[in-house]
C-alpha cells in the first residue's frame, strides 16, 4: 500500500490537478473519495485533515499538505524529475502566470462552494448560475489564449507537459461539461489535446477516477 494518500472528489478541478501531477512524477498513491455533494468535506473527521473543508489534501512524507499549486510545489520540490517548469526563470514565471490564470482567476469564482452560494443566498437560478460560470470561463481563456500563443512550445508549459498543462486540462473539462463552446480558443483545445494523448493525464481523467 502506497504511504502518499491523496484525499479527493473525482470532479474537483483541484482533485484533478494533483492526479494528474502525482502521475507525471510516476508516484503511486491511494485516493480517498471525498463526496462534495453529500458535504463529507464538511464532517470533523475530513477537517482533521484539512481545516478549510476543501479538496484536496495530500499526506506525503508524513507531511498533511493542502491547496493544489502548493502540493504541486512540494511535488516539484522533493521529486524534481520530470519538472513542472522551465529551467529559465523568465520561462517559468510565464508559465506560473498561464496556471494562476486558472487557479487564481477562473477556478475561485466557479467552484461548488461560489454556486452554491449564488443559489442559496441571492436565489440565482441554474441559467443564470450558467451564464456566471461561461462569463468568468470565457474572461480568463480569452487571456489565456493569448498568452498560449506568446509563451506556449510543444506544450502550454513548453517543451513538455508542466504546471500551466496541469490546470488547463481540468479547467477545459469543466467547460465542456458546462456546455461552453471553445470554438474561440483553438490554441487551449490543442494544447489540452496534446495532454491529454498522454498516460498521466488520461489516468487522471475523471471518468477515470470515479
Amino acid at each position: 500500500m502506497s504511504d502518499i494518500v491523496l484525499y479527493d472528489y473525482w470532479r474537483s478541478s483541484a482533485s484533478y490537478r494533483v492526479r494528474i501531477a502525482l502521475n507525471l512524477k510516476r508516484l503511486d498513491y491511494r485516493a480517498v473519495s471525498v463526496n462534495l455533494v453529500e458535504g463529507e468535506q464538511t464532517g470533523e473527521d475530513y477537517k482533521a485533515h484539512n481545516p478549510q473543508g476543501r479538496v484536496p489534501a495530500l499526506i506525503v512524507d508524513g507531511a498533511t499538505l493542502t491547496q493544489s499549486l502548493s502540493i504541486l510545489d512540494y511535488l516539484d520540490d522533493t521529486r524534481p524529475e520530470p519538472p513542472f517548469l522551465p529551467p529559465d526563470p523568465a520561462a517559468a514565471a510565464h508559465v506560473r502566470a498561464m496556471a494562476q490564470v486558472v487557479a487564481t482567476d477562473i477556478h475561485p469564482l466557479n467552484n461548488l462552494a461560489v454556486l452554491r452560494y449564488l443559489k442559496n443566498t441571492f436565489g440565482v437560478d441554474d441559467a443564470a448560475k450558467d451564464r456566471w460560470y461561461a462569463h468568468w470561463v470565457r474572461e480568463g481563456f480569452t487571456g489565456l489564449e493569448a498568452l498560449a500563443k506568446r509563451h506556449g512550445g510543444k506544450h502550454l508549459s513548453g517543451d513538455r507537459p508542466g504546471l500551466a498543462d496541469i490546470c488547463l486540462v481540468p479547467q477545459i473539462y469543466n467547460a465542456r461539461r458546462f456546455d461552453i463552446t471553445l470554438d474561440d480558443f483553438p490554441k487551449l483545445v490543442e494544447y489540452d489535446a496534446k495532454a491529454n494523448a498522454l498516460d498521466a493525464f488520461r489516468k487522471a481523467h475523471p471518468d477515470n477516477n470515479k
